[in-house]
């Protein structure tokens, strides 16, 4: 019969309180009793392959031992749904032993059971012994290295000893070489020399000669370049930043006049308890001055520290700051028709008016009126483009700022140019409506964004057809209205030409507007006419529009 296998106590014990000491899990878990009706809270400590139990974190020695090596240890669900509501989180243990009961064990916390289980199910002397070769290989991988790293370190000692005697030994070498160099110095010191005198006169003659000829070598060198194409261009290039900035300055000076000397001060004037203007029109009047203002102060330190600099003169990266910010040109200029106007309604009334002379007499406008203050912004962008036309016109091609320049003025020619064709189609739209709101009845057509005003003037001016020229006084002009019984003629006062699918509108205010559906061809309108249009307007044909009749 094979005997049972007896235990140290005392082993057991000391193992115990070294997994209870430094084990790696340990901690409070609920233990199912052996006759499957109890549970009881028991302090388990994890060492290695072996899970010892006590009663509490205090005792000295374990209630129990269970060996891990080749166990199995998973969740389990619960076994009551009262445990279930009070939020229990189970876990067993099945050993391979035949005779050895499977251990239930539960927690209150989800994640320290899913650590238990962790740990539980790697506890076992095969993991282990892997780590333990592991770390075997790392520690015998660290003493190759460090017997590499002593080898190495000696043979370093080995060439800085070397090295150290070598360095004595040109040492000496030196000394010796410097005695022989004294003692030969000396010996020529004594010796009588009847030539000294005049050997000195040769050299002073000769360090004269090459003195003099140097300084004409740089002098021709430096005249040269003077006369060069490159020097020319420099200098006007030069010249060219220097007008730039004092262009800069004076329109620095502009906007500070016109914000300080009248935005301001009509702001605080509109605040007083009998405003001569309101808020709304001032805003309407200077929009967003002040900005433009505080844009190109910062854009003028700028070039005056560029300036300081000279002859280095670099400005690329002060127009690649300053062409992100000049969209709000586009606001100002599209705005400044309008501005111009809500100014000269506001001036109908005495008090602003008055108040405005008052600005406009002080010594810093020059005797300039607030119109021409505003109209300076509007000439800024042009003047930039042509700055920059002259400076590349003296930048050579190989300069490092040619392409940051030309990139640069191209930018300013399509703001340009986005800024002309807002203001175009923003002043035709202000001309439609204006005539628009001189009919009685008003006129469809006109506010068509697809129309486009040409000119306006007497009916004559547009050359009627001779057919329909009999009968007609002076700048007066016909209109065929077709439809019912027949063609009705009536004579016209003003006409309006424009470039959509209508050609001649008749302007009279207090008058009707009545479309008409016949047409003149567009070869027989003036050719003052015809040649404004594209070939897509050449193609239409010029529709009437009758605002006044003349005679029944």
């Amino acid at each position: 019969m094979q005997k049972a296998l007896r235990l140290n106590d005392g082993h057991a014990v000391y193992l115990g309180l070294l997994a209870k000491k430094d084990g790696a899990r340990r901690g409070y878990l609920s233990k199912r009793s052996s006759d499957n009706t109890k549970w009881h809270p028991k302090w388990f400590a994890l060492l290695q392959n072996m899970l010892f139990y006590f009663e509490n974190d205090s005792s000295s020695r374990p209630a129990g031992l269970y060996l891990l090596e080749g166990c199995l240890c998973d969740r389990a669900p619960s076994p009551k749904p009262k445990d279930a509501l009070e939020k229990q989180h189970y876990f067993t243990v099945n050993f391979n032993h035949e005779n050895q009961k499977t251990l239930e064990l539960r927690t209150e916390d989800a994640k320290d059971c899913d650590e238990w289980v962790a740990a539980i199910s790697h506890a076992s002397y095969g993991t282990l012994a892997t780590e333990h070769e592991g770390l075997m290989q790392k520690y015998l991988h660290l003493l190759q290295i460090v017997e590499t790293e002593k080898t190495v370190a000696k043979q370093l000692r080995q060439q800085i000893e070397d090295g150290e005697i070598e360095t004595e030994r040109l040492k000496s070498e030196i000394a010796a070489l410097l005695k022989d160099h004294e003692r030969i110095q000396a010996n020529q010191a004594n010796m009588p020399n009847d030539d000294d005198i005049d050997i000195k006169k040769i050299k002073k003659v000769q360090s004269f000669l090459r003195g003099w000829l140097c300084r004409r070598k740089w002098k021709t060198i430096i005249q040269d370049y003077i006369r060069s194409p490159h020097a020319d261009s420099m200098r006007k290039r030069n010249q060219v930043v220097f007008s730039m900035l004092e262009a800069e300055a004076e329109y620095v000076q502009q906007l500070h006049i016109l914000v300080n000397n009248f935005l301001r001060p009509l702001r605080m004037a509109a605040s007083s308890k009998k405003p001569p203007i309101t808020h709304d029109d001032v805003s309407s009047i200077f929009l967003n001055s002040e900005t433009i203002m505080f844009l190109h102060q910062i854009f003028y330190q700028g070039l005056k520290a560029r300036i300081s600099s000279w002859p280095t003169l670099v400005l690329a990266d002060l127009f690649d700051i300053l062409l992100p910010m000049l969209n709000i040109y586009q606001e100002f200029v599209r705005n400044h028709q309008y501005s111009l106007q809500i100014l000269a309604h506001c001036k109908q009334n005495r008090d602003f008016d008055k108040l405005l002379k008052h600005y406009e007499a002080k010594p810093d406008c020059e005797e300039r009126t607030l119109e021409t203050f505003l109209t300076y912004p509007m000439f800024q962008i042009p003047r930039y483009i042509l700055t920059l036309h002259e400076l590349l016109a003296h930048t050579p091609h190989e300069h490092v700022e040619r392409n940051s320049l030309d990139y640069a003025k191209s930018k300013l020619e399509e703001l340009s140019r986005i800024m002309h064709d807002e203001v175009s189609e923003t002043e035709n739209i202000r001309k439609n409506l204006a005539i628009e709101r001189m009919i009685t009845e008003g006129c469809e057509i006109l506010l068509d964004t697809s129309q486009t005003f040409v000119r306006q003037g007497s009916p004559g001016a547009f050359w009627p057809p001779p057919d329909l020229q009999k009968g007609l006084g002076a700048g007066q002009f016909l209109f065929l209205r077709l439809g019912g019984s027949g063609p009705e003629l009536r004579k016209l006062k003003s006409c309006l030409l424009t470039d959509g699918h209508r050609g001649i509108a008749p302007v009279l205010s207090g008058a009707a507007c009545h479309q008409a559906h016949g047409g003149i061809p567009w070869e027989k309108a003036p050719q003052s006419d015809r040649t404004r249009g594209s070939s897509e307007r050449k193609a239409a044909c010029c529709c009437c529009c009758c605002c006044s009749w003349l005679g029944g």
